[in-house]
């Protein structure tokens, strides 16, 4: 964890470039945005109406996944491209659905934004004892799950809800996302759950849909965050083939919807796909 002072410093150097994670927050109703962050998103719903529509689906998602998590008995998280802290962190969810309060969360971000952002508001609503972010890159998977042996609150000899939200869609092909999977899939112990999830180009309704989505990612080539799109067929794979909890690999609206969840009456409208798969 950074210094209170670096972390000022940190976001103070950070605004030549719309921020992915700060756009994202934007866009979920969050308030750890800037103007140029506001202009680059505004730019993007003009292209997609929806798009705030689409987070707010992967953060919707976020925490009903969590949710079942703990009820499937998980108490440890370890929430990678966690981003910035906002409304409905895995934390502040996890507690809630375990009034005991004996849930720990790492949050894991490679962006030096995010984490500064994440020192400065964690302390209004973390525990020190139980929740901690740290700076790691999903991309270096050796170096991150040696910090994350050495947080000192995660355990991973026990089972862990290894939480890869709205992060997938960052990692083009070409980074071989298909090793990074297989790396931390092996690390976890029996018993954890892989929670994934990534906007998808499956389907668009029509051709105006689907040019859109590919503006999309050009549009975001310009940010700290490129993009990259995957069907179902293409995503599956990253579950490794273990057993899904129900209902499988399904648009995010159709995974447990309840009375919040946008999209409900039609899944299929969210761009958004994810599931939850459990180590044998």
């Amino acid at each position: 964890m950074i210094n209170h002072d670096d972390a000022l410093k940190a976001v103070a150097s950070s605004l030549d470039r719309p921020s992915a994670a700060r756009i994202y927050d934007y866009f979920i109703g969050g308030n750890t945005h800037y103007a140029i962050d506001r202009d680059f998103a505004e730019k993007v719903r003009a292209r997609l109406p929806l798009m705030g529509e689409y987070c707010l689906t992967s953060r919707q998602f976020l925490g009903r996944t969590i949710r079942q998590c703990v009820r499937e008995g998980i108490r440890q998280f370890v929430d990678v491209g966690s981003g910035l802290p906002t409304a409905g962190n895995v934390h502040e969810v996890a507690d809630e659905a375990r009034p005991e309060l004996d849930t720990r969360v790492l949050y894991i971000d490679n962006e030096p934004i995010a984490l500064a952002h994440s020192t400065l508001l964690l302390a209004d609503t973390a525990d020190p004892e139980r929740h901690h972010a740290i700076a790691a890159d999903f991309l270096q998977p050796d170096d991150l799950w040696e910090r994350v042996k050495a947080s000192e609150i995660i355990d991973v000899r026990q089972p862990i809800a290894l939480v890869i939200n709205a992060v997938m869609h960052f990692v083009k092909d070409e980074q071989n996302p298909d090793r990074l999977l297989e790396f931390y899939r092996s690390r976890l112990a029996p018993g954890s759950l892989l929670v994934l999830s990534q906007m998808t180009n499956e389907n668009p309704v029509n051709e105006d849909e689907r040019q859109a989505l590919l503006d999309l990612l050009e549009y975001y080539e310009t940010t700290t965050n490129p993009g990259f799109l995957r069907t179902m067929a293409e995503f599956e794979r990253f579950f490794g083939g273990w057993p899904m909890l129900e209902p499988g690999l399904v648009y995010a609206p159709a995974w447990h919807p309840d009375e919040h969840t946008v999209f409900a009456g039609s899944p299929s409208e969210s761009r958004v796909i994810g599931g939850i798969a459990r180590k044998p």
